[in-house]
């Protein structure tokens, strides 16, 4: 990749890391909400560097680890119907539901396929007429374009087994929910990069000015991250609370509006629960009635599944900042990539499974971090 070096340079990180140092005078908590960028700090040792002014929390930025417990039963039911197809992106596979995952449906028989695009899985249904073939498609803002192709595409094509598993968020009602909270501390977010390439940021000024928070739009690799932090602390020392693209290598203001436009065609807003956290308003996409024939949980009647979180699994804590993924007394031990309890210790995306991966075993507690909405904090109107 063109530029990678240079936003790993180490001599640009001390003098980002020095420029953060002098601004800083109080203590600040930013949020950074998105998965990736959790795990570029944790990696890079960022949250270490950093003066101990500036405290980054962790929030609920991995759309694996959100989607619902009852979406992943979901999706294990319909996956181990006879002559079904299911298809997802491979980080998916391990999530655990109630009593087992899609590699244990596989390997009962199902027919659970790795895919790279939802557009791969449409290849399926067209070479599989006499099969019907299903796509999990979950995700931000990021991925719904696609997905939003790959079903304007099979209505364009005449493909009627062709369906797509929904529970997608969005990220703006999460910010928001993150900050009506009672007992939120976060005073600035670095918002997903990744997300604003899609959607832009005309969302963001209004949740700036209302909450009085800067959002700083940054990229993943270390100089990106702090250079939004750096840009955070700069604001909030002098009192601003703006929206700022820290990004533009790859991010405008008006995003990519032929993505948003066939997003809007395929996809409306809807209330979507989190998991481990709850139900958010507007946070999440659903099909349109157009489209209503793709949605996978109405052709394989599944809309009645109902579930419960297991009480042993913390990692709705770790989602809302509440604890480290080190304070959950099964992590390491009895909640592992191999065994995981909770979302968070599999996705490619989770706290805990950068924590693991990255040998943070021993990380002490981060007093009164900044929980995020739960479901009674946000009923829906």
């Amino acid at each position: 990749m063109k530029y990678i070096d240079e936003f790993n340079d180490p001599a640009l990180a001390r003098r980002l890391l020095d420029e953060i140092r002098a601004t800083a005078t109080r203590p600040w908590a930013l949020m950074e909400v998105c998965g990736g960028q959790t795990h570029s700090i944790v990696r890079h040792g960022i949250d270490r560097l950093l003066p101990d002014e500036v405290e980054l929390i962790h929030g609920p930025g991995c759309p694996v680890c959100v989607t619902p417990l009852e979406v992943i039963d979901k999706a294990l039911e319909i996956a181990a119907r006879p002559g079904v197809i299911f298809c997802s992106f491979g980080d998916m596979l391990r999530v655990p539901g109630t009593d087992r995952d899609l590699f244990r449906v596989k390997g009962g028989g199902g027919d659970v396929r790795v895919v790279y695009s939802p557009l791969d899985a449409l290849e399926l249904a067209r070479r599989n007429p006499d099969r019907e073939v299903v796509f999990f498609a979950i995700g931000f803002e990021t991925t719904a374009p696609a997905n939003a192709m790959a079903v304007h595409q099979a209505r364009r094509l005449g493909l009627t087994n062709f369906s797509l598993l929904v529970s997608h968020v969005r990220v703006p009602p999460a910010v928001e929910a993150i900050m009506t909270a009672p007992t939120c501390r976060v005073q600035g977010f670095l918002a997903a990069g990744h997300v604003c390439s899609v959607m832009g940021t005309a969302e963001y000024p209004e949740l700036a000015e209302r909450y009085g928070v800067p959002i700083v739009v940054t990229g993943f690799e270390p100089l990106d991250i702090l250079e939004g932090i750096r840009r955070a602390v700069r604001q909030l020392e002098r009192g601003e609370h703006r929206v700022e693209n820290a990004y533009a290598r790859a991010v405008r203001d008006e995003g990519n509006p032929a993505a948003v436009r066939m997003i809007e065609e395929v996809f409306e807003v809807t209330d979507r629960n989190w998991r481990g956290i709850g139900r958010i308003p507007a946070s999440g996409w659903r099909l349109t009635d157009a489209f209503r024939a793709f949605d996978a949980e109405h052709r394989f009647d599944v809309t009645g599944i109902r579930t419960e979180e297991p009480a042993e699994c913390r990692s709705g804590e770790v989602l809302q900042g509440l604890i480290k993924p080190t304070e959950c007394a099964a992590f390491g031990t009895t909640c592992t990539p191999r065994t995981p309890l909770g979302a968070t210790m599999v996705s490619s995306e989770g706290a805990c499974a950068a924590y693991y991966l990255y040998r943070r075993m021993n990380d002490g507690p981060t007093p009164q971090a900044a929980p995020v909405a739960r479901e009674e904090m946000n009923p829906v109107a």
